[in-house]
């Protein structure tokens, strides 16, 4: 028998329950859709209160409060984001009537648990007492006025290609960045490239890392408060140190699918969803299951917002995978020489708007601090001394851009075309969405709000004095769609899928092609696909460049000695899979993300400055170049730099792996570390790992990391595979675990399996649901 406890909690319209499964995904039952939405709140915040305390605070710029003077520079930048528009405009761009009621009602669960733990604290999960903190109580308006957890682009990207311009190297940015389609992009009109300075990025950055803790951070006295104020290019904040170099954008990734009925064993459609992001602990998705009158809907949503957004409601499943389209643009002003709060606008100037805000601060007085915005956006950069400041336009200023919230309005489709009609309202981030329903019809939408440059491309910051604007957004029906293609499949993997001769500009920055290129080809090989193909296919470590550059290799360096030719043998052994116990292709990820990248960016850029600017790099720009073998790669010099990188990888491979090279195993180097935010900061033991994990950034089963460690950095914790029809049958894994409080049984039980590229049920009917339920929360009208 499960266990049971009964809780009343205030607001509640009539009883309810949570029926936890013994794989930790909470099934809610309620009698009304607001009382699950209630409860759904409740639910989150006994999961996942620590995360939600965080991602609140964080976004509001609310740290200093809780950790300090050393969180004051992230708070201020944090606040330069908010959304500052009309609340009554914010809620009516949702696309249902329900926004505001919705969200009040998840509100008001979290508020009720935070409730129980302020009358008995033995609720609150260890973090709390480890950091002296208590959880804040909601208001309604932070569920969508934090707009920072988004993802939108390509801010970063701009001011990267702004600085290999002023070094007189723009034809070298493919290196760094390939544009499709095919465009070389132009110096805008008045812009200085060499008045872009990398610091522009600063507060960008700082405004949207997550929270990190140090006890150096912790213990910052209020006179060193501003020296943390710099992101690494790994995402820590860190004191006094010189801001990275622009590089590459944040990865970001996803692959979803949806095969038609005609093509599939069990003659239903089959639906697959694997969301990349960075991983976390707890992992950024979370699993739950709502049911109401007119409500059954399960899937993975972010813990804090109400609904889900990828899953299914009985009659159609959805997902979503980034479609990286261009939702920002960096403006450079001139600065009136005599009063530094005008800046050039037309013909005349326009004074900045400034405000001030009173940051509250751990153990002292509140901090005020000015903000600036300008008529595009908040002021990021000010460089007086040179009479120019910096300002970010986005979506996130527009009604309607808080990221994922948009999902409530899709909740109850179950036709491609009510599907459709959900999604004009969706704003951000801008995502491919694939359906499938239990008619048999299928689908794939572009969604998003993605602005109209009528005279610019993008790629570069442009000044702010009025030539470059917006001209609105593209009208949603105009975005690409395709319902039930002749193919018998939809998918999309973040790669450029606009259709030929499609007639907007979108965007020129998209993933590489491998992911879509290897799931497109296995799909039409697969006349009859199941459900254990589609698993397979998500956990699939073919990469196709790295077998197009062993295949270079072999071919190029046709023998050798020592440890160049001990190279080559093992070299020939690849197969293509990137496998945990693969010995190759430890040796292939050595040799191209730690020697040969960085060696042939060196080579084609000659001065290390501009190389440092293309790191790290773009695979498909780089392996075209190498495979050509054109000038400056021709002849020996192609030889020399793959045969001298090679042999040292080889070296670098015995000197990490051993001197066995055929007991070698990428698993060794490329694992998983779920550490604790806390981990080093007083809440030791309870990291996860580390895992032994195959695949690459270049593999569907993406797992990206960092070259100086080779720990994985970015990928999927979440994946789902759905039997449209028989919703029993569908399977998900959520590592390292649903819960976010240590002290659970599902803190840790996902981690494993995942790491295994194995699942577990995602179990929809009643029947199914009680048989696997381990624990019944009931929940009662208090009072």
């Amino acid at each position: 028998m499960p266990a049971e406890s009964t809780l009343a909690i205030p607001g509640l319209e009539h009883p309810a329950e949570i029926r936890i499964d013994r794989w930790g995904v909470p099934h809610v039952r309620a009698e009304s859709r607001r009382d699950a939405f209630r409860v759904q709140g409740f639910n989150a915040a006994r999961d996942r209160l620590w995360q939600l305390d965080l991602w609140r605070k964080r976004g509001l710029g609310r740290l200093a409060a809780d950790f300090g003077p050393g969180y004051l520079a992230q708070d201020r930048a944090a606040r330069l984001f908010l959304y500052r528009g009309e609340e009554a405009a914010e809620w009516a761009a949702y696309g249902t009537p329900e926004a505001r009621a919705i969200a009040e009602a998840f509100v008001a669960g979290l508020n009720a648990f935070i409730g129980l733990t302020e009358s008995d604290p033995s609720w609150l999960p260890p973090e709390f007492a480890a950091t002296g903190t208590r959880p804040a109580r909601w208001d309604v308006f932070d569920v969508v006025r934090i707009r920072s957890h988004a993802l939108t682009r390509n801010a970063l990207s701009e001011v990267a290609r702004a600085q290999v311009a002023a070094r007189g190297a723009l034809a070298l940015d493919p290196c760094r960045k390939a544009l499709a389609p095919a465009h070389v992009p132009g110096l805008p009109k008045g812009l200085d490239p060499a008045a872009v300075p990398a610091a522009v990025l600063d507060l960008i950055r700082l405004g949207t890392v997550g929270v990190g803790f140090t006890p150096a951070r912790l213990a910052c006295p209020r006179a060193e408060a501003w020296r943390w104020s710099m992101v690494t290019e790994h995402g820590a904040v860190v004191a006094g140190e010189a801001a990275p170099p622009a590089g590459a954008p944040p990865a970001e990734g996803s692959n979803n699918w949806a095969v038609a009925p005609a093509r599939t064993a069990t003659g239903r459609p089959i639906l697959a969803s694997d969301p990349h992001r960075a991983y976390t602990l707890p992992s950024l998705r979370y699993v739950v299951h709502l049911s109401a009158p007119g409500l059954d809907v399960i899937g993975a949503g972010e813990p804090a917002l109400p609904g889900i957004s990828i899953g299914h409601n009985g009659r159609a499943a959805f997902s979503l995978t980034i479609a990286p389209l261009d939702q920002e643009d960096l403006y450079v002003y001139e600065i009136h020489p005599e009063d530094p709060d005008l800046y050039r606008y037309a013909d005349g100037w326009e004074r900045l708007h400034r405000i001030e805000e009173h940051i509250p601060v751990r153990g002292g007085p509140d901090e005020i601090v000015r903000l600036a915005f300008t008529r595009h956006g908040p002021v990021v950069h000010e460089d007086r001394a040179a009479g120019r400041a910096f300002a970010l336009r986005t979506v996130w200023s527009e009604p309607g851009t808080s990221a994922y919230f948009g999902s409530l309005a899709y909740l109850d489709a179950d036709n491609p075309e009510a599907f459709a009609q959900a999604l004009r309202h969706w704003s951000a981030p801008t995502v491919n969405q694939v359906y499938a329903d239990q008619s048999g019809r299928i689908g794939w939408f572009v969604a998003g709000k993605a602005p109209r440059r009528p005279n610019w491309d993008g790629l570069m910051p442009v000044p702010g004095d009025g030539r470059f604007e917006w001209d609105g957004f593209v009208d949603a029906a105009d975005l690409p769609r395709s319902i039930d293609p002749a193919r018998g499949f939809v998918a999309s993997a973040n790669e450029m899928n606009l259709p030929d001769g499609y007639p907007e500009t979108l965007g020129y920055e998209w993933a590489e092609p491998w992911r879509a290129q290897r799931i497109a080809a296995v799909l039409d090989g697969q006349p009859r696909h199941t459900l254990a193909d589609s698993a397979a296919l998500q956990g699939d470590d073919v990469s196709l460049p790295a077998l197009r550059l062993a295949r270079l290799g072999a071919r190029v360096l046709a023998g050798g000695e020592g440890d160049l030719g001990a190279a080559l043998t093992l070299l020939g052994a690849f197969d293509g899979h990137v496998h945990e116990d693969s010995a190759p292709a430890a040796l292939v990820e050595i040799w191209w993300a730690v020697h040969l990248r960085p060696a042939l960016l060196g080579v084609l850029a000659r001065d290390a400055a501009v190389a440092a600017l293309l790191a790290p790099g773009d695979t498909e720009t780089l392996l075209g170049l190498l495979e050509a073998g054109e000038p400056p790669l021709d002849g020996e010099v192609r030889a020399a730099l793959l045969a001298g990188t090679l042999a040292a990888a080889f070296r670098d491979g015995l000197a990490r792996l051993g001197s066995d090279p055929q007991g070698w195993r990428w698993g060794q180097l490329h694992r998983a570390h779920f550490i604790h935010p806390l981990s080093g900061a007083g809440l030791p033991g309870h990291d996860i790992g580390p895992l032994p994990v195959g695949g690459s950034g270049s593999t569907v089963m993406y797992t990206g990391y960092r070259t100086d460690s080779f720990r994985l950095v970015a990928g999927a914790s979440f994946r789902m595979v759905v039997d449209v029809g028989n919703w029993d049958a569908s399977l998900f894994i959520n590592g390292p675990g649903q819960s976010g409080d240590p002290r659970s049984p599902h803190y840790a039980d996902h981690a494993e399996p995942w790491a295994k590229r194995e699942y577990r049920p995602l179990l929809y009917s009643r029947e199914a649901v009680d048989a696997a339920t381990e624990r019944v929360i009931r929940l009662v009208p208090a009072g």
